[in-house]
């Protein structure tokens, strides 16, 4: 199958790729989008074959992993599903007290890694065109991939930030420095929804063997009715969202071997991952990341090293869950011990009222080194909001037809088609939160239906708090509010 590493098996690697074959971003920290002036002679030369540009975008990919390993921290715990404790201190985190600042480092490197992704494709994507289809018969195709990679950064950008940059061409960093913050619309209808548009046409509808792990049109049109949803834009996001339906994907029948990670991650509920693969310094982090710290567990569980804690689930939604629901198990652990495969309970010495997330557990004999994917979108969340933009459409009985293909897969009955408007809006809710749990997901679906404010607040967030702040150094660095301000309330 296609890993990021597939041209290059270490990070270091990858990182000569960067300097050497696509002249593309390297960490700076006062660049605005951190990137550097390339030389014509050079990019020319590096810039002429099919290889060269399958090459720059496996570059372009390998950013991805490491913007998904804290992705859960916007996705996540801000919500009210999740929280995340300071490492071996019960208390929550800054994200959870929402008094993240805009000089954390997490926001900084956020922001200049999903930059360097947006350079590295506009980067193919301004030499493509240059390229005689003789020496490279797919360029269609990396123009196709190349545009979703920039789309997926924009939409993440404009979800977590706001307003942002829309930068489109290798701009020198000069140039950079003064590009102002473009309103979140214009960056929708400007980049991501062409960008998503252009790549559904070009690229395939689907990915096998090595190539499985790249993006296809399946997940354009996905991440396109996401878009559109997002938006409220029900009228598109369900004819969109349809077409997917006829594509071929179908649910596994069980839902614990989503997250067997002793089975293929690329079945027929597949869509688009962030992929990652263990053994070669390519692996994910979050088994270790949302692992209890506890020896007896590591031990059992054969973890190496001691679990992070973060994105434990809260009371909350553990009580959601109803009996039957085997979505259950297979998500959140309970406090003071755990169920082995043969669901005996082992109760741990020491007492604990710690819940934790069980999604990514992933046997590994290196720390931090797991080869458990983040799923960015997967069918049953095409489903879902496929089943929210019918009913938003005024169409609840068509509508549940697809809210109980994910329902009864959890094991439990399906809901009634007699339900109103509103009951299958509630309906859809919850179902969303069930099967998608710290799969990035809640905060976000909070935001764009304007519940966080209502939902959070007794977290402490402000209304201001959809979004998160502008990194300090990017709003230093043109130090000029009236052409790069700071978000709200967190001047």
């Amino acid at each position: 199958m296609f890993h990021f590493n597939t041209i290059n098996s270490m990070k270091k690697v990858v990182s000569m790729i960067v300097v050497l074959v696509s002249s593309l971003a390297i960490s700076c920290s006062n660049d605005f989008i951190n990137i550097l002036p390339t030389s014509s002679v050079s990019v020319d030369i590096l810039y002429k074959t099919d290889k060269d540009f399958k090459d720059a975008l496996t570059a372009t990919y390998s950013v991805f992993q490491d913007l998904y390993q804290n992705f859960y921290v916007f996705g996540d715990i801000r919500g009210d599903d999740s929280w995340m404790q300071i490492y071996k201190n019960n208390s929550p985190s800054y994200s959870d007290l929402f008094t993240i600042t805009s000089s954390d480092g997490v926001i900084k490197s956020t922001w200049q890694d999903y930059y360097s992704a947006i350079y590295r494709a506009n980067t193919i994507l301004a030499k493509i065109e240059e390229a005689e289809i003789e020496a490279v018969p797919n360029k269609e195709r990396y123009i196709g991939e190349a545009r979703f990679l920039r789309a997926l950064a924009y939409f993440d950008l404009v979800r977590i930030f706001g307003a942002v940059p829309a930068v489109t061409t290798p701009v020198s960093i000069e140039g950079s420095y003064r590009v102002p913050r473009e309103p979140v619309e214009n960056v929708y209808e400007t980049i991501i929804i062409p960008d998503f548009i252009a790549a559904e046409s070009a690229l395939p509808a689907k990915c096998s063997g090595d190539e499985v792990g790249r993006a296809t049109s399946g997940a354009a049109k996905s991440l396109l009715g996401r878009v559109y949803l997002t938006k409220g834009d029900f009228l598109n996001a369900e004819s969109k969202l349809k077409e997917v339906t006829t594509m071929g994907y179908q649910l596994l029948a069980n839902y614990e071997d989503l997250f067997d990670y002793t089975k293929s991650e690329h079945h027929s509920e597949y869509i688009f991952d962030i992929e990652y693969q263990s053994g070669i310094g390519e692996g994910s982090t979050f088994t270790t990341a949302f692992f209890p710290n506890f020896s007896e567990m590591n031990e059992f569980f054969n973890i190496t090293g001691a679990g992070q804690e973060y994105n434990n689930p809260t009371q909350e939604l553990i009580s959601l869950f109803v009996p039957g629901d085997t979505r259950k198990e297979v998500t959140v652990g309970v406090p003071g011990g755990f169920y082995d495969a043969d669901s005996v309970f082992h109760a741990l010495p020491t007492s604990t009222n710690q819940t934790y997330t069980k999604k990514y557990f992933d046997s590994s004999p290196v720390r931090a080194d797991s080869k458990a994917n983040w799923k960015v979108i997967r069918y049953a969340d095409v489903l879902l909001m496929y089943a929210e933009a019918l009913n938003e459409n005024g169409k609840p009985q068509q509508a549940i037809p697809f809210l109980n293909q994910v329902r009864t897969r959890a094991g439990l009955e399906g809901y009634p088609n007699t339900m109103s408007q509103t009951e299958t809006r509630d309906a859809i809710v919850l179902e969303r939160r069930l099967e998608l749990s710290f799969e990035g997901v809640r905060w976000f679906d909070l935001v764009r239906t304007g519940k966080a404010y209502e939902v959070i607040k007794d977290k402490g967030m402000a209304p201001y708090m959809t979004v998160f702040p502008i990194p300090l150094s990017q709003v230093q660095i043109i130090n000029d509010p009236t052409i790069f301000p700071q978000n709200p309330g967190y001047d």
